[in-house]
């Protein structure tokens, strides 16, 4: 019996990548697509690409990153999947290598219970270019979960995960249950669920 869901954010709760409509408004979208793509695909580590891609917001207001990160685009079915399964008596949780402005605001619309994903710094309203938080590595995803396990009394086998991208693979490796959604080939491998449409609640048919 699952009792706990842990769910990625970027292009899983949320249709798109949060860091890429930033980069949008400084012109630069298609520039830092590209470097989460290499990231997301497991060919650029984690940590650096993070870096790298929050080192070029530097100078956006932060009253434009607030208002962004309020007008997400939800993925169709997140919120109906989290409130089934809380309904189940699960314990729903999202994980974000993007940031706290998106996943913190999204918490009371999508239902979840907790968000541990990272915090872009800001200076005199304006980002500095540098970022801190839950899930800056590859591995920061899986070294949460067994901890919210440990927490919660929860086995593996009572776990379930949903992601799309590399750096959702470290979490894969605690979780009997193993959602890739719209994911990366990197990621599908180490599935034993694979959903390939736009529709979380697909999730409900297959566990």
């Amino acid at each position: 019996m699952l009792k706990l869901a842990v769910f990625d954010f970027d292009s899983t709760l949320m249709d798109g990548e949060t860091i890429d409509f930033f980069a949008d408004e400084l012109g630069i979208g298609k520039q830092v697509a590209k470097i989460t793509e290499e990231a997301m695909s497991g060919r650029l580590d984690f940590f650096e690409s993070l870096q790298q891609r929050v080192g070029l917001l530097k100078g956006l207001d932060y009253s434009v990153v607030e208002k962004i990160s309020q007008n997400l685009p939800y993925m169709p079915g997140a919120k109906e999947t989290i409130a089934a399964l809380k309904a189940k008596g699960m314990t729903v949780v999202c994980f974000s290598g993007g940031f706290r402005s998106a996943t913190g605001y999204a918490k009371d619309i999508l239902g979840y219970d907790a968000d541990f994903s990272n915090v872009l710094h800001q200076k005199d309203g304006k980002l500095t270019g540098l970022v801190g938080g839950d899930m800056m590595f590859s591995h920061s995803k899986g070294d949460m979960l067994v901890r919210l396990q440990n927490i919660l009394g929860v086995m593996p086998e009572e776990t379930l995960v949903c992601g799309d991208g590399a750096n959702d693979l470290s979490m894969f490796a605690h979780a009997g249950t193993r959602v890739a959604f719209c994911g990366r080939d990197v990621l599908k491998k180490e599935a034993n669920v694979i959903i390939e449409t736009k529709d979380l609640t697909q999730i409900l048919e297959k566990i």
